[in-house]
């Protein structure tokens, strides 16, 4: 099965359509199959008191608001409609991340394939009803919820009208990096068990063993956020793959995903070759003279495997020999 690859540029783009459009180009060279953005307006989604998380204090200025950060990072309608464009133009899926409810009704108008609910609007009803009711393929990132809250979300987006079968809930930690020991990658597959959908992992790890890990484990989305130099200013840089870093995940997870295989064990075709090579057959220890019987004493198993199978060992102790065999030959019953 054929993972799809998420390259997360969210706001690593700063504001710029022209670091946005550097960023899908990065997608493209990596091997994903979509490169995501992230629309709001900043007035309908962060208030003027609300404070910045840890990780983006450690990141921006620590004079400058949660709302002066978010609003410098906005994408106008037009800037989304000519990145859609742009992935179209060279061969990448679009998509975006709504915030707000005037966003998700934008990214429906603009014909967005997927629509991705962000960790921190699990718990918002009309929201939830909103994406729901648009009956398309819907994406649930889980951070910082637990299987309750997960249940609750599935049931408003179903029962707004979206089939369970449309919906991919993906395991997620939402710190910023997430630490190893925080990680929790088995829970991904109780979110399966639990609710029988769909499911993959967002990933805020530094690296990329984790993600490749949870392609091993069964996802069948993998997010990962994604930046043209960790060093730039903003929020989510320091936490972000570089595009070598991206190509390098990519490339990793496609050889997974070929090594994995379809679970039947059986001889490959290009191991079939070497079965007469390594495998063994009987033959004589010594000189075995015609009407002698063979013992334990006068035969053995040896390469190659193109004789009698050592698996047929007691058929071939106590008859007689039909000629006679030299060291090392094998043997003919």
């Amino acid at each position: 099965m054929k993972t799809f690859v998420i390259a997360e540029a969210g706001v690593s783009h700063n504001g710029s359509l022209e670091i946005a459009k550097k960023l899908v180009d990065a997608a493209v060279d990596a091997g994903s199959d979509s490169v995501k953005f992230q629309t709001f307006r900043a007035e309908r989604m962060v208030s003027n008191f609300a404070q910045k998380a840890e990780y983006q204090k450690e990141t921006t200025s620590r004079s400058e608001s949660q709302f002066e950060m978010i609003k410098k990072l906005e994408l106008s309608a037009n800037a989304h409609e000519e990145l859609i464009h742009y992935c179209k133009k060279n061969g990448i899926m679009f998509l975006s991340t709504p915030f707000d409810l005037e966003s998700i009704e934008l990214l429906n108008e603009l014909g967005v394939e997927i629509l991705k609910i962000p960790s921190g609007e699990i718990t918002n009803l009309p929201y939830l009803r909103e994406i729901g009711s648009l009956k398309r393929d819907t994406i649930l990132s889980t951070g910082m919820a637990d299987l309750k809250e997960i249940g609750q979300a599935l049931d408003i987006l179903i029962g707004s009208g979206t089939p369970k079968d449309k919906i991919t809930v993906l395991h997620c930690n939402s710190e910023y990096p997430t630490p190893f020991e925080d990680v929790n990658l088995l829970a991904m597959n109780t979110i399966k068990e639990t609710f029988n959908v769909n499911v993959g992992y967002s990933d805020h790890t530094i690296g990329i063993e984790v993600p490749i890990a949870a392609v091993v484990l069964g996802a069948s989305v993998i997010e990962k956020h994604f930046t043209l130099n960790k060093g730039m200013e903003g929020p989510d840089h320091r936490a972000s793959l570089e595009p070598d870093e991206l190509k390098c995940m990519v490339t990793a997870i496609r050889n997974i995903e070929k090594v994995l295989g379809d679970g039947i064990k059986r001889p490959s075709p290009s191991e079939l070759k070497n079965k007469t090579v390594v495998r063994k057959s009987i033959v004589a220890t010594i000189d075995i003279k015609e009407g002698s019987m063979f013992k334990e004493n006068n035969i053995t198993a040896k390469r190659p495997g193109i004789g009698i199978s050592p698996m047929k060992w007691d058929d071939v102790i106590g008859r007689k020999a039909k000629r006679n065999f030299v060291q090392d030959e094998l043997i003919e019953i």
